[in-house]
């Protein structure tokens, strides 16, 4: 069975890594994808929203695969593949047999927002990935594995902090974990777990160094979403609606079975000790739940702690492989292949609109058709720049190649610190998405502006996006230094 079970996980690896390849190479990039291949053209220990570990995996991507779709995503698409092994490997280490550890693996890829998602390129791929090694590995010294092995723990955890600031629950999930047991305790007594936050701490000090000489950019864009300035309690009931759904419903209700038959046994579950997945998971659970008190906690945020809910749904299976426990199962697995498959083809594929009021997959069409319109109308205009008022737009005209001209976004300068200057003292064009920019606006950043008319993407037949154009001369002294005054960029973060 044991080797059965190695062979299954072998072939669901690389089946579903098959197919995320297929899908990288298909799907045109997202706004934020587009945006961090930027960041990859100029690396740095940090970036103006981000830690930079999403940026150099780019960069490795595009050098091995080019700069396309495939190469900004083929560290993400092997890193879901690597994941799926550790979940494995830690199922494993935490007393589950080999088919457990199928299951395990099984239920992680079931779930919608890996299945669909893993292939995407956003800070979640590595985060989610050096997670679960800081696990992995933890969970080998707990099943008695040379002490040693801290440091190996303290530089996946310092990667993973370098890829997304979740990751710094890790620290205070881990300490849970090692003083929820008498054996634990007796390592905080020897200087390893120490050793391990020192290794942590160097590595996650690069990005402190970065910012700190960058006038604290990341840590104020990304913490100051910490402090609570309204209570809307509405979104607690939407973040745990939302993520019962990207869970899988069934792998979901596995999960709640397997977390609190965990509960009940200090921890153990269908022969599994879920200490370590749950215990590690639980401040940053207890942080989203707390931030959804007053904000909205975006879809993709939990997916780092995905894999303890995938271990507790297989070790409740195990726990009672009789019943309705395994139907559960197979309706989750059948669930999350067809929701997962579907949803990559119709993607990949571009699909028509689901109605005409809406079109989930208008961020990402028609870019290089309508990046083409751009660069004719530019070229009517006598303009010898293009200003937007959006990143994600910037990013994606960039992506396509089909600008012949220095792009320039007219807000939030300190995004691009390596931007090529822009001749902005000569005309240039101003394409602005659904009038995020007044015409007002743009007249107090330059003395002139005229209408140019106006650009459509999308598909007729459903909504589109509108793109007023202007024609600009005489900008604000120091434009490209700050941007268009900070008035105007100041309620337009995203």
């Amino acid at each position: 069975m044991r080797l059965e079970a190695s062979r299954g996980l072998w072939l669901l690896v690389l089946g579903l890594t098959v197919l995320r390849l297929w899908a990288a190479a298909t799907i045109p990039l997202t706004e934020d994808e587009a945006y961090y291949r930027l960041w990859s053209q100029h690396l740095h220990l940090g970036y103006y929203d981000h830690p930079p570990m999403i940026a150099w995996w780019i960069r490795l991507g595009t050098t091995l695969a080019g700069n396309t779709p495939l190469g900004v995503r083929l560290l993400p698409v092997l890193g879901a593949a690597i994941t799926t092994l550790l979940t494995a490997d830690l199922a494993r280490q935490l007393g589950a047999s080999a088919r457990t550890a199928l299951v395990a693996a099984l239920a992680y890829n079931a779930m919608l927002t890996i299945g669909a998602g893993g292939l995407l390129a956003t800070p979640d791929a590595p985060a989610i990935l050096f997670w679960a090694a800081t696990l992995s590995v933890l969970g080998r010294i707990g099943a008695g594995g040379s002490p040693r092995l801290w440091l190996l723990a303290g530089l996946m955890a310092g990667l993973a902090c370098i890829s997304k600031y979740s990751a710094l629950f890790l620290a205070p999930g881990i300490f849970l974990w090692l003083v929820s047991s008498p054996g634990g305790r007796r390592r905080l007594l020897t200087p390893w777990p120490w050793t391990a936050v020192a290794t942590a701490g160097a590595v996650f000090a690069t990005n402190l160094a970065w910012n700190a000489t960058n006038h604290w950019l990341t840590f104020e864009k990304q913490f100051g979403r910490v402090e609570p300035s309204q209570f809307r309690p509405g979104y607690l009931g939407e973040l745990l609606s939302t993520q019962f759904l990207l869970l899988n419903p069934f792998i979901a209700v596995l999960a709640g079975a397997g977390i609190w038959a965990a509960i009940r046994r200090r921890g153990l579950a269908g022969g599994m000790d879920l200490s370590l997945p749950l215990l590690a998971a639980l401040p940053f659970g207890l942080y989203l739940a707390l931030h959804a008190l007053h904000d909205r906690v975006q879809a993709h945020w939990p997916a780092t702690i995905f894999a303890a809910f995938a271990l507790a749904a297989a070790a409740a299976v195990e726990a009672r492989p009789g019943g309705w426990r395994p139907r559960t199962l197979a309706a989750g697995l059948v669930f999350g292949a067809v929701a997962m498959a579907g949803a990559l083809a119709w993607v990949g594929l571009q699909g028509p609109p689901l109605n005409r009021q809406t079109d989930p997959l208008l961020p990402i069409r028609g870019w290089p058709e309508f990046a083409g319109q751009v660069e004719a109308a530019r070229v009517k205009a006598g303009a010898e720049w293009v200003g937007v008022a959006h990143y994600g737009a910037l990013s994606q005209l960039a992506a396509t190649g089909r600008i012949h001209a220095p792009l320039v976004h007219l807000i939030e300068r300190e995004r691009w610190p390596d931007a090529t200057p822009a001749p902005v003292e000569r005309p240039g064009l101003v394409l602005d998405k659904s009038r995020r920019l007044s015409l007002a606006d743009l007249q107090a950043c330059f003395r002139t502006v005229t209408p140019a008319g106006e650009l459509v993407r999308g598909l007729p037949t459903s909504r589109v996006d509108r793109y007023p154009l202007f024609r600009v001369e005489g900008p604000v002294p120091g434009l490209l230094a700050r941007g268009c005054p900070d008035e105007l960029g100041k309620n337009r973060r995203r």
